[in-house]
């Protein structure tokens, strides 16, 4: 029992499998290395057991209650690939044929079954082509390198020297392939998780038909530990695919660790006295031709920040002469270039819903007159025309100018174009554009036209004086790079990073890039597909449980949305209910939620008795005069009684309605319904408003719990005392690490709730989870 319990506090509950298998494979590796047990009987033990511990975990997949057709199908062709693989490990002791010809028929069938099922993974990432081609391009140097490794560390004695390249080559790209799943831009998806898993199975494969396995040959036993923890890992990557992941690249391993495998290759080479042969030299040659083409791709899309104003116009061709005339720009006013203040000239063209957030996005944006468009593409062209172009262009959009009049907009543009004038360098050029704004072409290099940019930003945010009153405006401002784009490319990308400044709050200033435009795609995909989604039965729900800190056990659960998109894949709320809200579809959705969250909860009484569900809700959905009548008929038609469920706030929210927010929360505690407000910021809360807020929860965040900076106690301690006062119980909740839990606990949380507790899940795992606990409420 000593021992048993720090394993239990070390070892989750779900990973106790895995971390005793992995223990025994590395004691019977130990084994194997001291001659105690043959090499042979350690490689089918060892991949025996993985393949069975994986099998299991897949076929608990491929059979459980609710899980989507295509993940099923995904669950058996993986079962089916690991188990293949572990019986082609298993039988090598046993069967007649020769050593490689079965190895290698096992490998093709545990390649043919795991692709096709990573073809069905749901959650996979699907880059553009485009994507595609460039990661090819970035990996063919270092594959090649791990290649050459490989040839390097193979026996040439008794392996002929087609079969050994053929391995080597294999082994480089699987190698490189397993190292872009972990490591790459898509590294924290479960689904990247099992691709690397079967590329690290496959890769222990080819390992094990290449070196000998007879007692002698312990060389073999290098297999044992990609291919047993590649199954083991396809088994857990499989498990969670349908939660997706932000692409965030962990560059640096793709780069220094083959460079770190070839170079303890080539050292062992040598030293062993060998001089290279001429397929290494060859293998060597043929890593350079991808490198210079990465290098080339990557100079072509990188900004430049070394040009200088002393090469910006060699050809002696500079902006100036397209400013020879007042009113050269159609739609800014004459004293924008230099005519004398209040003379008004132009045909402005105005669009109130260009200055809209991002709800135009799938609109065409007003047009620029033909003047002002030809205008501005010859200012570009200006620019791309030298030898060495640098430049840029910065589009300006002014918010607040909606509803003044065209006059009083036009006196606004005036103000704002002369103060721009003032920050600008002389040989800058400011003319026209759609909308209420304008367009400021530079010769400065990137890094200064952002400094530009930011100078705009302070010049432009004071208020504006219109007949007696003061009319304050935010600015947002787009910018894209002149050099090797054409003039009507530039300007599409710098609409493209103005879009991206209005969708991240205004005032401030987003450089384009190609993943912005990738977003923005995205996001013109998640507003075509999202409406219909609840009629095609494309919505989701899973499950967090919430534990009782002090004993562990499990009190209620969060219901959490997810769409699963045929065409866009998994979608989390973060980033589906900005398009929902943009859409007026909120309302849909979070009706859809809770129907169903209360249906599952009727469910759930059948065993789980005394459990509660929590469910968000915006404050929009909230104070709608009819939501409390709404929620008591979904309740009284699923038979659910009240105080099982929670309704969450958003507390950032609450505050621009708080009446009606106040009003409504205390007509759902008075159906029975507890309310919780989430999201609490100690930092910036008021204590007059939470005290009006007649809440039964108060959800916090990690960063409360633990120590602060500046050394002072963990802030967790006065929003425990706060709620004691207010009789509110305390919800930890995002808490991904036992230390987290540990001090939620210490610091006085009734509850918690996280990854470190557990992961949401669907409503039969969770289900099996809450049968864990036999002593929890019912």
């Amino acid at each position: 029992m000593l021992l048993a319990y720090p394993f239990r506090v070390l070892v989750p509950r779900r990973a106790a499998p895995e971390a005793a298998t992995s223990t025994a494979v590395a004691l019977l590796l130990l084994a194997g290395a001291a001659d105690l047990v043959p090499t042979s009987v350690v490689i089918a033990l060892a991949a025996g057991a993985g393949a069975t511990l994986a099998g299991l975990r897949l076929s608990r997949l491929a059979t459980r209650r609710g899980t989507d057709p295509t993940a099923r199908t995904a669950g058996v062709l993986l079962d089916a690939a690991v188990v293949a693989a572990g019986l082609t490990a298993v039988v090598l002791p046993l069967t007649g044929l020769g050593h490689t010809l079965v190895v290698l028929v096992g490998s093709l069938v545990v390649a043919a079954l795991s692709t096709t099922g990573l073809y069905r993974l749901p959650g996979r990432p699907r880059p553009a082509a485009s994507v595609r081609l460039r990661e090819l391009v970035e990996s063919a140097g270092p594959a090649v390198g791990l290649a050459l490794a490989a040839w390097l560390l193979l026996p040439g004695d008794g392996l002929a020297v087609p079969v050994r390249l053929v391995c080597a080559l294999a082994l480089g790209g699987l190698g490189m392939a397993a190292l872009n799943a972990f490591a790459g831009p898509w590294r924290r998806s479960s689904a990247a998780v099992c691709r690397g898993g079967v590329l690290l199975t496959v890769g222990g494969l080819v390992l094990l038909a290449t070196v000998p396995s007879t007692p002698v040959g312990r060389v073999a036993l290098l297999a044992v530990p990609p291919l047993v923890f590649g199954m083991l890992l396809v088994a857990v990557g499989a498990a969670d695919a349908a939660e997706p992941a932000e692409p965030v690249a962990a560059a640096w391993p793709r780069s220094v660790l083959p460079a770190a495998v070839l170079l303890l290759a080539s050292g062992l080479h040598l030293a062993a006295g060998r001089a290279p042969d001429p397929t290494s030299v060859l293998l060597a040659l043929a890593a350079v031709p991808p490198l210079v083409l990465r290098e080339l791709l990557r100079a072509k899309d990188a900004p430049t920040s070394g040009r200088r104003a002393a090469h910006r116009r060699p050809t002696g061709r500079s902006l100036r002469h397209l400013r020879a005339a007042p009113g050269r720009w159609p739609g800014i006013p004459e004293r924008a270039t230099g005519a004398p203040e209040g003379a008004m000239g132009g045909d402005s063209t105005w669009s109130p819903d260009h200055s809209s957030a991002w709800s135009g996005l799938n609109r065409r944006p007003a047009a620029a007159s033909p003047g002002d468009r030809a205008a501005l593409l010859d200012a570009l062209a200006a620019i791309g025309d030298v030898p060495a172009p640098a430049g840029a262009l910065l589009l300006v959009d002014l918010h607040g100018t909606e509803g003044i009049g065209p006059t009083a907009r036009e006196d606004v543009l005036a103000e704002a174009v002369h103060r721009a004038r003032a920050v600008v360098a002389p040989d800058d050029l400011v003319t026209g554009c759609a909308g209420a704004g304008f367009a400021v072409v530079t010769t400065a290099g990137p890094v200064l036209a952002y400094a530009l940019g930011t100078r705009l930003l302070s010049a432009l945010s004071p208020p504006y004086r219109l007949a007696g009153a003061m009319l304050r405006v935010q600015t947002s401002i787009g910018l894209a790079e002149v050099g090797g784009a054409g003039p009507a490319d530039v300007l599409r990308q710098a609409e493209l990073a103005r879009r991206r400044a209005v969708q991240l709050g205004r005032d401030r200033v987003e450089w384009y890039d190609a993943f912005l435009e990738e977003q923005l795609v995205r996001r013109l995909d998640l507003e075509r597909e999202l409406p219909g989604a609840v009629a095609r039965g494309e919505l989701d729900l899973v499950y967090q449980p919430v534990v009782d800190l002090a004993d562990g056990q499990p009190v209620g659960a969060e219901a959490l949305l997810r769409w699963r998109s045929p065409v866009l894949g998994t979608v989390l709320p973060a980033e589906l209910l900005p398009v929902a809200e943009d859409l007026d579809l909120v309302g849909e959705l979070e009706w859809w939620v809770l129907d169903r969250a209360c249906r599952q909860l009727s469910n759930w009484s059948v065993g789980v008795r005394e459990l509660w569900m929590a469910v968000n809700v915006t404050t929009r959905e909230l104070t709608t005069p009819d939501f409390v009548q709404r929620l008591a008929a979904v309740l009284a038609a699923y038979g659910v009684p009240p105080e099982r469920l929670v309704v969450e706030v958003s507390e950032p929210r609450v505050a621009g309605d708080l009446p009606t927010v106040v009003a409504r929360l205390a007509g759902l505690r008075s159906l029975g319904v507890r309310t919780a407000l989430d999201d609490f910021r100690a930092e910036h809360a008021s204590l007059a408003q939470l005290r009006r807020l007649p809440i039964d929860l108060l959800k916090v965040g990690p960063e409360l719990v633990g120590a602060r900076p500046d050394g002072q106690p963990p802030l967790i301690d006065v929003v425990v005392n706060v709620g004691e006062r207010l009789g509110v119980e305390i919800v930890a909740e995002e808490l991904e690490s036992s230390t987290q839990v540990e001090g939620a606990r210490r610091g006085g949380c009734r509850y918690g709730q996280g990854f470190a507790v557990a992961r949401p899940a669907t409503a039969e795992r969770v289900e099996a989870y809450f049968e864990e606990f036999p002593s929890a409420s019912r």
